[in-house]
């Protein structure tokens, strides 16, 4: 899940009758990683095409992808387009070949719309080759690292194809990035939540590099392949939890729960934490901007190596082909793909998820959880079961909720004695 999409602006609700046009456009440049992490969706989970495809996108490829994003910015009027480098490792392509692309895409959209130029990376590349960060910079490309926390935590997981540690090549990279040289490309932290870990240890160690924003993520999972220390949740509720009632175990939540209250309780901003400030804002009556949690109707879409207009590459987790549309950038556009049922199912809001999250007093906040974490074979549809973290986000959700209308309540106390 790119970080982002935490810029792009909330789209409109979807009417029923009319697609919800795409802002965001992730390009998955090369498929293939220097390292070999052991939570990754892409390499170790149910959907193995990456290894039919190309490791990275041709530059055919590229102009027609670029072309097509062109013309979806000039039919629906956007000033601005949000375009997702991403992988596998995407900086493997190499400085000149990302010259080229970054080139193409600006030139394309030059006149339409604005390219908002992000990318996702381990960091390695940036450190081994100098090149690099100088071409990013040409281009104003933001950069989000994948660092997840101490280097005990972040190795456990994060390792090279020998089982080598990454997190002192990732730590080169991160000191390069946060010189004031280049602090200005640098747009955050995205941590994979391992709940075995201290979590204010976690959360001090990124702090170390006072990134502007941070994601916490759940590793991905679903009723079939539960996550790590939900092995037991292997069948969706019949009920939503109800508020106040003691869930099952909630490792997720216990993990978050003390993030949050620090977070939340310094005495000065320390960095945004995405997942934090959207349940707040939706709590509060907000929109929020990501898949993560809320209702908003999804406006990314996925152009892998080979050309394939794809669903959001976390649905590789769920089962083979699950983010397959069969539309392609050399014989389709983005308003077919806007179009396509897979799509417009995402864009439903409430009437989109299944009965359990319809009935919950939650699910505006919570949205019944990221897409791919819905899936149960045993569901009809597949992805309309509530989250494999459903308990976790339920307590999570509470909980920002008290620590809010505690607050709120404490600052219109006042106002409330001053109308007697």
């Amino acid at each position: 899940m790119p970080m982002s999409a935490t810029n792009a602006p909330p789209a409109a609700p979807d009417s029923g009758t009319e697609s919800v046009p795409f802002r965001q456009f992730l390009l998955k440049i090369h498929s293939r990683c220097n390292l070999a992490c052991t939570y990754c969706y892409m390499y170790e989970a149910a959907d193995q095409s990456w290894r039919q495809r190309p490791r990275s996108m041709a530059p055919a490829t590229v102009r027609r992808a670029a072309r097509l994003m062109a013309e979806h910015a000039a039919e629906h009027g956007l000033s601005e387009v949000h375009v997702v480098l991403h992988g596998g490792e995407p900086l493997l392509v190499g400085p000149e070949h990302l010259e080229r692309l970054l080139g193409t895409v600006a030139d394309a959209l030059d006149g339409i719309a604005a390219p908002r130029f992000t990318l996702q990376t381990n960091g390695i590349r940036l450190a081994e080759d100098p090149r690099l960060l100088p071409v990013l910079d040409a281009h104003g490309v933001r950069i989000g690292v994948s660092l997840d926390g101490t280097p005990a935590g972040h190795d456990r997981h994060r390792r090279r194809a020998d089982g080598r540690g990454s997190h002192a090549a990732t730590t080169r990279a991160l000191e390069l990035l946060t010189d004031p040289a280049h602090r200005h490309l640098f747009a955050g932290l995205l941590c994979v939540i391992d709940p075995t870990t201290d979590p204010l240890e976690t959360y001090d160690a990124l702090l170390r590099f006072a990134p502007p924003r941070l994601d916490l993520l759940l590793p991905h999972g679903t009723w079939q392949a539960p996550p790590p220390g939900l092995a037991a949740r292997t069948s969706p509720p019949s009920m939503p939890p109800a508020p106040g009632a003691t869930p099952g175990a909630t490792p997720y939540a216990d993990w978050l729960r003390p993030v949050f209250d620090r977070w939340y309780g310094a005495p000065s901003r320390e960095t945004g934490i995405r997942l934090f400030e959207e349940i707040m804002v939706l709590l509060l009556g907000g929109t929020a901007r990501s898949e993560v949690v809320g209702l908003t109707p999804i406006d990314l879409v996925v152009v892998e190596t080979d050309g394939a207009i794809e669903q959001a590459d976390s649905l590789k987790v769920s089962y083979p082909g699950a983010p397959e549309t069969g539309l392609h950038v050399l014989r389709d556009t983005f308003a077919d793909a806007a179009a396509h049922p897979a799509f417009r199912a995402r864009q439903r809001g409430l009437n989109g998820l299944g009965p359990v999250c319809r009935s919950c007093s939650r699910s505006r906040v919570c949205g019944g959880g990221l897409y791919a974490h819905r899936y149960s074979p045993g569901a009809t549809p597949v992805f309309s079961a509530p989250s494999v973290y459903c308990d976790d986000l339920a307590v999570l959700v509470d909980h920002i909720g008290t620590r809010l209308r505690r607050d709120v309540a404490a600052l219109t106390a006042p106002r409330r004695k001053a109308s007697r």
